[in-house]
């Protein structure tokens, strides 16, 4: 192998495979990063056997080959070399790298291409979304996915395919974020997939404005899914068991309705969250229905500390029914008030004890729902 990059093509390639790469590898090679050449192209790829990530990059290539090098040895060794061209000539005798760029040389050892996992690739896809519209959806339900690896199915998101609409949930115990847009396509027989939530935080990092649109590859044997950008393809198993059923746990009917300007909201939760921190960051909202015609209804968000004060918020707001007073994991609204992208949003709830929905005013694609704490909290 001899080829030609350009150092901040070549950097930023790594940065997107480099997150695939498993910090504790099993196998010496997992903790790798293949490079390969294909046609006026340089190919990176790293794998941790359950995610997998390949993107290409423009070079220049003058003989064809492949090998696997260190990643992090190699990512840091990219990343500090100055933006100039970088030549890459491999010695599979030793299979080392010889890696040189303006007055710096070096020599990076690897491991044989052929120990290298196979990566899937992707191309036309069972499924072809706009990607600004993905990252959306992505942004909009990976919050809600559980962390912890108590319950593995509740790390995922929930890819729903039915009849021509795409729906993706993500819960965790505590929350609930649904998002649902039309697709193109049609399905019969409805396909419930639940893919990792890192994996789709990955694929939404990597979107970026070229990438108009990305197709989907829906899994076949193996069950893998393939996600297809316009330079880069992720791959992911999916998760086995059976996801909740989200339907249920979203209420039908409400007793107090609120709408209030989404900023305003925000800035609310996050000056109760530098109080409520001192209490499992527990805050309480307390929603006032208009004392006459003409009077607007408001919404109080409080943040309390025994030892470090306390925060109080009003905010004007158009309320429906009875008067509420519930209490919230505030760091929970704040995370749904910030993939919210609508100027309103509406809050409603059926007393202290339910939970909490939140929605935005002008659409009905995207809903969040809240569990609430103890008001003795």
């Amino acid at each position: 192998m001899k080829t030609s990059v350009l150092q901040d093509k070549l950097a930023k390639g790594l940065g997107i495979v480099g997150r695939a790469v498993e910090n504790r590898p099993t196998l010496p090679v997992l903790g790798n990063i293949m490079l390969a050449t294909e046609d006026a192209r340089l190919r990176l790829s790293a794998t941790n056997l359950e995610m997998s990530i390949t993107t290409w990059i423009g070079a220049k290539v003058e003989k064809e080959g492949a090998i696997t090098l260190p990643a992090k040895t190699f990512v840091d060794l990219v990343s500090n070399l100055s933006q100039e061209r970088v030549d890459l000539s491999l010695d599979p005798a030793t299979l080392s790298v010889n890696l040189r760029c303006g007055a710096t040389v070096s020599n990076i050892k690897g491991i044989d291409a052929t120990e290298f996992p196979v990566v899937p690739q992707g191309g036309e896809g069972d499924v072809v979304l706009p990607g600004k519209l993905l990252k959306e959806m992505i942004a909009q339900t990976t919050f809600a996915a559980a962390k912890e690896d108590n319950r593995p199915i509740l790390t995922g998101v929930l890819m729903q395919l039915d009849g021509n609409v795409l729906t993706m949930a993500a819960a965790d115990g505590y929350r609930l974020a649904v998002r649902t847009t039309e697709i193109e396509q049609h399905f019969d027989k409805r396909v419930d997939m639940v893919v990792p939530a890192k994996t789709l935080a990955e694929v939404g990092r990597i979107i970026t404005e070229d990438d108009d649109v990305v197709s989907i590859t829906l899994p076949a044997q193996r069950d893998i899914i393939l996600f297809h950008l316009k330079h880069t393809d992720v791959a992911s198993q999916l998760l086995e068991g059976k996801f909740p059923d989200f339907a249920a746990i979203v209420p039908r009917a409400y007793v107090t309705s609120s709408v209030m300007y989404t900023s305003d909201l925000l800035s609310a939760c996050k000056r109760a969250e530098i109080f409520a921190r001192d209490s499992a960051y527990s805050a309480k909202l307390y929603v006032k229905p208009a004392a006459g015609p003409g009077e607007p209804g408001a919404v109080t968000i409080v943040g309390m500390s025994a030892e470090r004060g306390d925060n109080e918020g009003m905010l004007d707001a158009s309320v429906e029914g009875e008067a509420l007073h519930i209490s919230f994991n505030i760091r929970y609204l704040i995370d749904a008030l910030n993939v919210m992208n609508e100027e309103r949003v509406i809050f409603q709830s059926n007393g202290a004890a339910s939970p909490g929905v939140i929605r935005p005013e002008s659409k009905d694609d995207f809903i969040c729902v809240i569990m609430p704490m103890s008001l003795n909290r």
